[in-house]
């Protein structure tokens, strides 16, 4: 049950390095981004019918708001055409190329492209935790945090805590809820970042390529119990781009990856043993693909804290509830098992420099699928899912997106 009225594809996918870089602007790395995509499409800024700018806390941190896709594309001959803005937390840059794929499967242009762009490294790290602290309603912040906040840390201005993002505070809770649960214990989460650090160790674009042992892990510097500071996804800059093409011109460009599903959904006041965000969007993505979970060879999801690809192996449908930990010892989800995840690296190392998460993620997938990862590459891999949330919304995620791809 396609969304689209004509089939989507995409053309052509590339993201900058990440990693902290003082030096460059939004606008670098967007502009790297947007050539790197158009190179790889075969096209030039004139072929392009739309555009979706995602970012999600320049605003907070250089005062650029309203415009801010205007402003970081001016010099790249893109302007001209419909441009759209997209804030939607760190699912932002996801939402932006959900947003393409709607604009080229109504028909309303043959090709658009998606932007994600982010640089959140700043002199004052806690202007950069207190940006980030934003994505949660404000109007419920103060009781928020006193309900998840792990002493002693000490609230800074607009949501940060001093030492760490308040989604530090948010994922700890929700580790430690998911410890009750499932009897996951730190020296699993601590397993995740061995994993994801040995992903990223042969992904040249990651922030983190050294790899590390789960002693290491379990000695980082304590977040918030019973994170570590290896559990927990850096602070960094980057960009990825994505051209979204319609398949009369997939037929002329030599594209062959296509949209089998692109469902995105918002957090609501979720009751206790309603379906989380994350739940809700796979099953949507399943039903547009026609797949099931079964049928993946390759998954990227969003690791923001170690715990939460334990979690997402379950919202996602690749094992039983409280069977995450054992999903991973059996090895599955490592490069050469039966679905690996976060073969990029994922937040955890890849980065996450939060409005070009989820362009990145596709990125990742869509090299995967073209077969040029190189010694990272999943052999034979057809069926790729990313999934891609943003926010906090009480007892959900504020946004959420799952996209399938395939050949």
């Amino acid at each position: 049950m396609s969304i689209f009225l004509r089939e989507v594809f995409v053309a052509g996918a590339s993201t900058t390095r990440f990693g902290k870089f003082p030096d460059s602007t939004v606008r670098a790395l967007a502009e790297e981004a947007t050539r790197g995509a158009l190179a790889d499409a075969g096209i030039g800024p004139a072929d392009v019918g739309m555009v979706f700018f995602a970012n999600a806390v320049q605003g907070v941190l250089t005062n650029q708001e309203m415009i801010r896709g205007q402003v970081a594309l001016r010099k790249t001959g893109l302007l001209g055409v419909p441009l759209v803005n997209v804030e939607n937390a760190c699912a932002s840059a996801s939402s932006a190329f959900n947003l393409a794929c709607m604009a080229v499967g109504s028909g309303c242009v043959e090709i658009a492209l998606a932007v994600g762009a982010e640089k959140l490294t700043h002199p004052d790290k806690s202007r950069t935790f207190a940006a980030i602290g934003t994505a949660v309603d404000q109007t419920q912040a103060a009781l928020l945090r006193e309900r998840v906040t792990a002493p002693p840390a000490s609230a800074a201005p607009g949501g940060g805590t001093g030492d760490r993002s308040f989604f530090m505070d948010i994922y700890a809770a929700g580790s430690r809820a998911y410890m009750t649960a499932s009897g996951a214990s730190a020296a699993d989460f601590a397993d995740v970042a061995v994993k994801s650090h040995r992903h990223a160790a042969l992904n040249p674009k990651a922030q983190y390529r050294t790899e590390v042992t789960r002693q290491e892990v379990l000695a980082s510097r304590p977040i918030a119990a019973p994170l570590t500071l290896l559990m927990c996804s850096p602070i960094g800059d980057g960009a990825a781009a994505l051209v979204v093409c319609s398949e009369d011109m997939a037929g002329r460009l030599g594209a062959v990856t296509r949209v089998r599903a692109a469902a995105l959904v918002s957090g609501r006041d979720r009751q206790a043993g309603e379906p989380t965000a994350d739940e809700r969007a796979a099953a949507l993505a399943y039903e547009q693909a026609g797949i099931g979970p079964e049928d993946l060879d390759v998954v990227e999801l969003h690791d923001a804290a170690a715990p939460a690809e334990l979690i997402g192996y379950e919202k996602l449908g690749l094992c039983q509830p409280g069977d995450g930990p054992a999903l991973l010892a059996s090895g599955a989800t490592t490069l050469g098992g039966s679905c690996p995840v976060n073969t990029s690296g994922g937040l955890l190392s890849k980065g996450h420099p939060i409005g070009a998460t989820g362009c990145s993620q596709l990125v990742e997938l869509t090299d995967q699928l073209r077969g040029r990862c190189g010694s990272r590459q999943v052999e034979g891999a057809r069926v790729a899912l990313a999934q891609n949330g943003g926010g906090s919304l009480g007892a959900d995620a504020a946004a959420m997106t799952v996209t399938i791809l395939s050949v």
